[in-house]
């Protein structure tokens, strides 16, 4: 399974959700612009001493992740989905899609993706989770559906 951040601004978010990968084993997908250096240290001090277990890859563009992968299934996380993501049956192949803390998604990118475009259930009144909860949530969800895949229980 894999995570995809879309232009990820703040790396104390990036640094906890490549922790959350290296604990997992699911690959992280960077698509730039990142609003950060990878060498930054509250980005490495957030993933502490686990960066050597989590296999990251970066991309230039979405369209260029979905060319590397035309046959996967995507899942694009947004508060405005109409679809809450424990409807989904998540396989193990699967890309779960988040968007930039400040701005989530592209709404082009939401649109065209409309029918596997999802949410996770909150209070009208609030905004958003932030990103690395709604990652963890999203992903314990489908690690959950899979049995948890090579995890301890």
């Amino acid at each position: 399974m894999h995570i995809v951040l879309v232009e990820p601004e703040i790396p104390g978010n990036t640094g906890n959700i490549a922790r959350l990968c290296a604990a997992t084993g699911l690959a992280l997908h960077l698509v730039r612009p990142l609003g950060f250096s990878t060498d930054d240290k509250y980005l490495k001090r957030a993933g502490l001493d686990y960066w050597h277990l989590v296999q990251i890859f970066y991309h230039d563009s979405i369209e260029e992740l979905f060319e590397a992968d035309a046959d996967a299934s995507y899942y694009f996380f947004s508060t405005k989905a109409d679809r809450i993501y424990t409807e989904i049956s998540f396989t193990q192949d699967d890309y779960l899609v988040f968007g930039k803390e400040t701005a989530g998604l592209p709404e082009d990118l939401l649109h065209a993706h409309w029918d596997t475009t999802v949410k996770i259930p909150m209070r009208s009144e609030a905004r958003s989770l932030n990103l690395s909860n709604a990652v963890a949530i999203a992903s314990y969800e489908a690690l959950r559906q899979l049995s948890f895949p090579s995890l301890q229980a």
